[in-house]
């Protein structure tokens, strides 16, 4: 009974060690003349060598500063299963620096962000083929402002039937949230006639006015903040 009542206690520990939560991503550019080599190479790497809980989702970013190049996520994993990945072998290695490295510009980005479910709306692998990703920049000390911020916007997602998955930048560059709104229903969800405005979904919810509050809250908590488009594309992706 005693073995029994001290599994019962660990379970829920091995269950928070090994919580799937972790994203990896990077991006890549082709030089302006190998733009079908770069396609067709990243796709035949990512279906031979990034299967199971290492597959890749490869996104083509449509608008903002790196439009035209791809977004590449692996995952999710845990940390633990990061770290005891090891060494992804010769063969890959080569593959990767000889058929895919040569026809692109070189690795602009490269991250691990945390999935955060209380703040968002939508489960982690509930994807969609087209998204908005917002890329919010707290100021210095302000964190736990703009966590309030978001989590104020949760509900007004929820209100409008938005699918929202929110991260967290992890060890990569400057503290950042990203807040991915994954447009199930397609482009037509932008358009004004879908879904109001926010700041009248906002008073909406939290009463007339609001919406001016949130606004000398976000002056004060948010040092910057950028958006993109970005289009699924299966055909670059893991198998």
């Amino acid at each position: 009974m005693r073995k029994i009542f001290l599994l019962c206690l660990l379970v829920p520990l091995l269950g928070m060690s090994q919580t799937k939560n972790v994203i990896n991503s990077f991006r890549i550019s082709a030089k302006s003349d190998k733009g079908a080599e770069l396609e067709k190479a990243l796709a035949a790497h990512a279906q031979k060598y990034h299967s199971g809980d290492w597959k890749w989702r490869v996104f083509e970013i449509q608008t903002g500063p790196d439009a035209g190049g791809f977004h590449v996520t692996e995952g999710p994993n845990s940390w633990e299963a990061i770290d005891s990945r090891g060494n992804l072998g010769a063969e890959h290695t080569a593959d990767w620096d000889k058929n895919v490295a040569p026809l692109t510009t070189g690795i602009g980005t490269q991250s691990y962000s945390t999935f955060d479910a209380e703040m968002s709306t939508v489960q982690l692998t509930d994807y969609a083929d087209k998204i908005i990703i917002n890329h919010t920049f707290p100021k210095p000390g302000m964190v736990n402002g703009v966590i309030g911020l978001m989590k104020k916007l949760k509900k007004i997602w929820e209100a409008g039937n938005e699918s929202v998955a929110v991260y967290s930048a992890a060890f990569s560059g400057t503290p950042q949230y990203i807040a991915v709104t994954r447009l199930k229903a397609g482009l037509k969800e932008l358009d004004p006639a879908f879904r109001k405005s926010l700041p009248e979904r906002f008073n909406a919810v939290y009463g007339e006015g609001s919406w001016d509050y949130y606004l000398a809250d976000y002056a004060k908590y948010v040092e910057n903040r950028w958006s993109e488009m970005l289009f699924y594309r299966s055909d670059l992706s893991s198998k």
